[in-house]
């Protein structure tokens, strides 16, 4: 049976992009159970509010919320559980001594399948101030002004 080839995105983390500077992009391997990987394909996963934590040489994702696949009964796993990063001990440890530097921390902002493998994309990123995200909605807004007028006018 051939598998499809590609990246299809399953969820972002939008909420990250806007209280968050994102600094760098790393991309991780996930440990699912049989039925989380089901339930991913479907699309009921929720990364709002998740976080990852690097310590004892292993990263995990806490509050990455896979709701129960529906057909899967006693098989299910409990929905909030941990869930291991699959990444090189050197890139772990790259990772903790970013995340010790003050106002950095470890998001992630998007889970998609490549290749029939579920990847995870993570952001090393420093938290915004209220004023950061008024001057980012006002920039948002302004530009999206602009292109209103430059279309009035073609």
């Amino acid at each position: 049976m051939a598998e499809k080839k590609g990246i299809k995105v399953m969820a972002q983390n939008r909420k990250a992009f806007h209280d968050y500077f994102v600094e760098e992009k790393i991309e991780a391997g996930i440990e699912l159970k049989g039925t989380e990987v089901k339930s991913v394909r479907a699309g009921t996963l929720n990364l709002k509010d998740s976080y990852v934590i690097a310590k004892n040489g292993e990263a995990y994702v806490h509050s990455m919320h896979i709701s129960p696949y529906d057909k899967g009964n006693i098989f299910n796993h409990d929905p909030d559980r941990p869930k291991r990063l699959l990444l090189h001990k050197r890139e772990i440890n790259k990772l903790y001594a970013l995340v010790k530097q003050d106002g950095y921390a470890l998001i992630p902002l998007s889970v998609y399948f490549k290749d029939a493998r579920v990847k995870v994309e993570l952001g090393v990123c420093k938290g915004k101030k209220n004023y950061d995200k008024r001057e980012a909605s006002a920039q948002r807004d302004a530009k999206r002004e602009m292109d209103r007028v430059m279309k009035a006018r073609r």
